[in-house]
């Protein structure tokens, strides 16, 4: 059969796999290293859409969100060195965020390995901790098998990052190859015993609560695991950057659990006699440090969902620990019916309640600008299905707190809290859904770490609207500084430019508000543009959380300070 097959390059190979297994869109930076899988990439314009980026971070978080996004492996091509090394902050992330991707990084020549030749490095090493699977190939003969392999990897039990090096003379190399078949995705699915044990610990229990995480939810999951959630009508909150997976507006919902974790329902969990846990890792932001959940024997009994065997037991034993994808639980679970659930249905409405009245606002906020308002705004203004993304930091706290999501995988954020992720996020969102609105929410210094995307959004008319919310620091660890050195300030101030001005050069439409009313005019305006727009909105730097202000985290640290002497 191979014998009637025509000779390829490394670099024609590579690409005919890349469209084999679906791939449609891909970020780069381009470098000499694979030059040869771009003249391929040229061929295949039709088929791949490639987005090139200025800086090979960005490409990978641009890669990471749309694995996050489509529950398909985002594509990142990067130079061998110091495109590795900057696209490594994607694949962190990623791996944390359990998204799919693969990152494929120019590598070079075989003749010169172990040389330390221009910008060399071992990638196996390098990347060893942070993907699922680092390998090189070698052989073009192998291209097909090691994609093959990547995408499997990629996609099944806990998905996450792959990386590939390509050596410059295996990607100019002809090489005869049949081509393989699509890839499948491969999940565990729960045993029949396992959700009987599971059915007969919640029957018992007085206090249940439901957390639900995890990526690639897919469209029928996510109703089986509503309909679950109501056949049982269990209280249910969302782990930290996975607020998406239900309804906020659904009754059974109660809260996020996270950074800035409502109080009430972290009482809640820890009063709970058994919590669900399904697709959530329980990390140190979901578990709030790890105290609503006491590691290793939780207080609570805990059933915990997992589609990774090695992540079940890790720093939680659990009363039930089920190896399973999300979507083959929330099927497994939807099919054992209904249950009485009398016991906690008060629970359920008590802890809504405690919901809504969270969401009212804690304090006047100081300054000319609310940003609760403008969040508001947005919520009342732009279409249900929008798709907002953020980097790290305190601003995205107005987000989380005062926008409902309510359709699934329109938070795109990381839980791994990498600054500088909503820029290029919004860039790979609009990208895989340009008929929907996407809105980048940003810090000051979070935007500025990837904000010359905005040229990238300009270039490939990407009509994102990018609102960067301005208090001239950094604004976490400005907080964390006052709370611990009070009135020591060290290496959280900022001085930025013009940001609407910097967004008109770029050739985008720039707004700046300096006052709650104009908010509504400025994103209308924006909208109208037909072009990347970016709102600049200056806010007090004394409102630093949505609940407190940075002179009383001061006064209260000088207060106890006081007192401890």
């Amino acid at each position: 059969m191979t014998s009637s097959l025509k000779p390829r390059t490394g670099g024609q190979i590579l690409v005919d796999q890349l469209k084999i297994h679906g791939v449609r869109h891909a970020f780069c930076v381009p470098g000499e290293s694979y030059l040869a899988a771009l003249d391929a990439l040229y061929d295949a314009r039709d088929t791949i859409e490639l987005i090139v980026a200025r800086q090979d971070g960005s490409a990978s978080f641009m890669a990471g969100a749309y694995g996050k996004l489509t529950g398909k492996p985002g594509i990142c091509f990067v130079t061998r060195g110091p495109g590795a090394t900057n696209a490594s902050i994607g694949v962190h992330t990623a791996f944390q965020d359990s998204d799919p991707m693969i990152l494929l990084v120019g590598q070079v020549a075989s003749d010169q390995v172990e040389r330390e030749a221009f910008q060399e490095l071992d990638y196996r090493r390098m990347f060893g901790q942070m993907a699922k699977w680092v390998a090189q190939i070698d052989r073009a003969d192998r291209i097909p098998e090691y994609l093959s392999h990547a995408f499997h990897m990629a996609t099944s039990g806990r998905p996450g990052p792959v990386v590939l090096s390509l050596p410059e003379d295996m990607l100019t190399a002809l090489a005869t190859v049949a081509d393989v078949k699509p890839y499948q995705v491969v999940q565990a699915a729960p045993q029949p015993g396992d959700m009987q044990k599971l059915k007969a610990l919640v029957q018992g229990a007085e206090r249940p609560v439901v957390l639900l995480g995890g990526t690639v939810w897919e469209k029928q999951g996510l109703a089986d695991i509503k309909q679950w959630i109501e056949n049982w009508n269990l209280p249910t909150t969302c782990a930290f950057r996975f607020l998406d997976t239900l309804d906020n507006r659904h009754p059974n919902y109660i809260g996020e659990a996270g950074i800035g974790t409502n109080p009430k329902l972290a009482e809640r969990i820890k009063n709970s006699d058994l919590l669900v846990t399904v697709g959530a890792r329980l990390g140190e932001m979901t578990t709030a440090g790890y105290t609503l959940i006491e590691p290793p024997v939780p207080k609570q009994r805990l059933i915990h969902i997992h589609a990774d065997p090695s992540e079940l037991g890790r720093v939680y034993q659990g009363e039930l620990l089920i190896c399973s994808g999300v979507n083959q639980f929330a099927a497994a679970a939807v099919a054992l019916g209904k249950i009485d659930s009398s016991k906690w249905a008060a629970s359920v409405k008590e802890g809504r309640a405690e919901l809504e009245a969270f969401r009212k606002p804690a304090y006047v906020m100081p300054g000319k600008v609310d940003l609760r308002v403008c969040v508001e705004h947005m919520n009342e203004t732009l279409p249900e299905d929008t798709i907002y993304t953020n980097g790290a930091g305190n601003f995205s706290g107005w987000l989380a707190r005062f926008h409902p999501y309510t359709v699934h995988r329109t938070q795109l954020a990381p839980s791994a809290g990498s600054m500088g992720f909503g820029v290029p996020a919004a860039i790979a969102a609009k990208t895989a859904r340009r008929n929907q609105t996407v809105v980048a929410f940003n810090g000051d210094g979070d935007y500025m770490m990837n904000g010359q995307e905005l040229a990238t959004a300009v270039q490939y008319g990407l009509n994102i609207i990018f609102i960067v919310v301005n208090n001239s620091m950094y604004g976490t660890i400005r907080m964390h500084q006052e709370r611990d050195y009070p009135a020591r300030i060290s290496g959280t101030m900022l001085k930025n430019p013009d940001f609407a001005a910097l967004a008109k050069a770029y050739g985008a439409h720039g707004e700046i508000v300096t006052e709650t009313a104009q908010f509504a005019g400025a994103l209308e305006r924006s909208l109208q543009s037909k072009k990347p727009a970016l709102i600049e909105v200056q806010i007090d730097p004394n409102a630093i959380t949505t609940s407190t202000t940075l002179e009383a985290l001061r006064e209260k640290a000088q207060k106890q300070a006081a007192s401890a002497n």
